[in-house]
């Protein structure tokens, strides 16, 4: 019998980049059948900074709108997805949360999990804290990032480790906006599954603290990781914030002089 077909969510412009109208219910049954049928699938969740990103960098857009799910990390995103586009997301799809839900099934699946990113001491705590919170679950490797761009030759080495693994998801935790772009770059090379979840191995490792389920649910996960780190997020975060909120100031503004413009 022939492999069922992956649907992949419907996608939306925002700003130039496009974002999928996705939940956790939905991104999770796609990774899932993918990773059963070995298909490079490629998906990945924006915040604010990562959207911004790709506005501003033409090529770095481009690459964003070939991953076949791009995921509404931030509410902010989610929200500027249903203002402009009417998708009605009851919430948004972060990068942690979705790894926590694809985990469990990955139990009840038999899915092996390759883990790509951080420090050594951090993916070797993410590899623990998963296998203690889901007893069952087959991480069949825990890699650290060296922390510089692949050569090509390294790239084959590591896809040829993924392959041999026998692992259906691999979660890459680089960082916006270098994994993406190493997916992208190698997405041809793995039969599995491949997510970016950036700051997820941080917070599910215990390196770093998430923000309160309440502030996540107002829109504030950004000003707990800015009182968490300051100096490195600051600047980002002025520019990047003030940028999302002109542009989508703008662009309502806009809809709505064209809306009563007799």
């Amino acid at each position: 019998m022939a492999d069922n077909p992956i649907d992949v969510p419907s996608k939306h412009d925002l700003f130039g980049v496009n974002i999928s109208a996705v939940g956790y219910n939905e991104a999770l049954d796609c990774v899932i059948r993918a990773a059963k049928q070995r298909r490079p699938l490629i998906t990945t969740h924006l915040a604010v900074h990562g959207l911004i990103e790709g506005c501003r960098d033409p090529e770095y857009g481009a690459i964003l709108n070939a991953f076949d799910i791009v995921a509404p990390d931030g509410q902010p995103v989610r929200h500027a997805l249903n203002l402009i586009h009417k998708v009605n997301l009851r919430s948004n799809c972060s990068g942690p949360e979705l790894m926590v839900r694809i985990c469990r099934r990955a139990v009840d699946e038999g899915i092996g999990i390759y883990l790509y990113g951080a420090t050594k001491d951090v993916v070797e705590a993410l590899r623990r804290n998963l296998t203690a919170q889901f007893p069952g679950l087959n991480i069949v490797c825990a890699e650290p990032s060296v922390f510089r761009d692949l050569s090509e030759q390294e790239k084959d080495d590591f896809a040829q480790r993924v392959n041999h693994s026998g692992a259906g998801i691999v979660f890459i935790g680089l960082g916006c906006p270098l994994q993406e772009r190493f997916v992208y770059s190698i997405r041809g090379k793995l039969q599995a599954v491949q997510i970016c979840v950036g700051a997820a191995f941080d917070f599910l490792s215990g390196n770093k603290k998430a923000a309160p389920p309440w502030m996540m649910r107002w829109s504030l996960g950004w000003a707990f990781r800015l009182s968490q780190e300051p100096r490195r997020l600051l600047r980002r975060y002025l520019v990047t914030n003030t940028i999302f909120l002109w542009k989508l100031t703008i662009h309502l503004l806009g809809f709505r002089r064209r809306r009563t413009k007799p």
